[in-house]
């Protein structure tokens, strides 16, 4: 490590690493009871290329439409579910050169992705909104605030969770006297949207108000609570299995979810415009997000990867810690017992252990500084 000195020297050593961990990611028990969502893809893909129909007015789609536009390309191949996992691969190889030109030590961990997420990272699509986020935040920080407010756009447009990311980025760009930047997002985000909610306002309306919508999914915090100390009722809807009976439970985590958030960037607008402070309360937003949602699928934890390492310090070195242990947790179930954790609670301990990890990381991140920070930090300091 200590003879890269380049940021590409290090993106391509980070980026070898990551095609070894990839690989490694098909053998061992990584290969094993795998649980893929690329059939719903392909399904998708297939729909739109071979047979002409139009998402949300033909078919209906679970997600944003800017996630079509990676489940087209597959759709060109034989081998779906491979021509998908290396198109995840490619763009997994580009966010780590885009972590690398914020802070060179953290490609290196995300490099490990493929080994602390397992199997999941080859058929879910999350790398892709992670990485519009990341190279959003990339370019902000070189005060690129039109550029970065139109991947947030994209990133929104795929997957609605950066949203979170928004009133940070809006205080960041308005201390920066570039709070107009914020038009090039909406006018992004508008050119993915605007055209369904032409031709398919129901089914555009439908995918969107199906996400919020969904019941207490069983591997959430508030679901965690019951499987650990009780046996409640299992139900599957909306994709997932989740917890019966316990629809308070799931509007009270939605309330503090979004109290949480405000709060948070409350705090991040009323102190100082740095962007060790911005990579911070970016990391924050996203995990409270995360934990306090009525959903908490494994795939979620795909999106603070890229973004917890960022963080600098001791700070940086407990949270990258808590991170690993809830990815490692995590393993203990999914996917290959999965199903006996739905069915028979079993690891139950585990998926509760997790999410309080997730609940310490968050804590972590949202600590007060012993001292106060410079009104301003230079890129230099920043590894830009």
């Amino acid at each position: 490590m200590s003879r890269l000195r380049s940021t590409p020297e290090v993106a391509v050593a980070a980026g070898g690493l990551f095609l070894l961990c990839w690989g490694l990611v098909h053998l061992g028990f990584w290969s094993h009871g795998a649980l893929v969502d690329w059939p719903t893809y392909q399904q998708y893909g297939d729909a739109i290329l071979h047979h002409g129909l139009v998402p949300y007015r033909d078919f209906a789609v679970e997600y944003p439409p800017a996630a079509i536009v990676v489940f087209i390309l597959p759709a060109a191949f034989h081998n779906y579910a491979s021509a998908f996992a290396w198109e995840m691969a490619a763009l997994g190889l580009v966010l780590i050169a885009v972590v690398a030109t914020i802070r060179r030590e953290a490609a290196f961990y995300v490099a490990l992705a493929p080994l602390l997420a397992g199997s999941l990272i080859l058929s879910r699509f999350d790398l892709w909104p992670a990485l519009l986020t990341v190279a959003a935040l990339a370019v902000l920080l070189r005060e690129y605030h039109r550029l970065g407010w139109a991947l947030l756009g994209a990133a929104v447009a795929a997957k609605l969770w950066p949203l979170v990311l928004v009133p940070i980025v809006l205080a960041w760009s308005y201390r920066a006297g570039r709070i107009r930047a914020a038009f090039a997002g909406l006018v992004v985000a508008a050119a993915f949207f605007v055209p369904f909610a032409i031709v398919a306002p129901h089914g555009l309306w439908g995918s969107l108000s199906g996400q919020a919508s969904r019941p207490l999914q069983i591997e959430s915090l508030g679901a965690s609570l019951f499987t650990a100390f009780g046996h409640p009722k299992v139900i599957s809807s909306h994709g997932s299995q989740n917890v019966a009976g316990h629809g308070a439970v799931a509007a009270l985590s939605s309330l503090v979810q979004v109290a949480v958030l405000v709060a948070l960037w409350i705090a991040f607008a009323r102190g100082p415009a740095t962007g060790d402070r911005l990579l911070r309360y970016s990391a924050a937003a996203v995990c409270a997000f995360i934990v306090f949602g009525k959903v908490l699928s494994p795939q979620f934890l795909l999106w603070l990867i890229p973004l917890v390492p960022l963080v600098r310090g001791r700070r940086g070195l407990v949270a990258t810690g808590m991170l690993t242990l809830a990815l490692v947790l995590t393993q203990v179930w999914f996917p290959r017992r999965y199903w006996d954790y739905v069915y028979g609670f079993h690891h139950a301990d585990a998926v509760f252990a997790r999410n309080l990890a997730l609940v310490a990381l968050l804590a972590v991140l949202l600590w007060p500084d012993r001292v106060a920070q410079p009104a301003s930090m230079p890129h230099s300091q920043l590894g830009l």
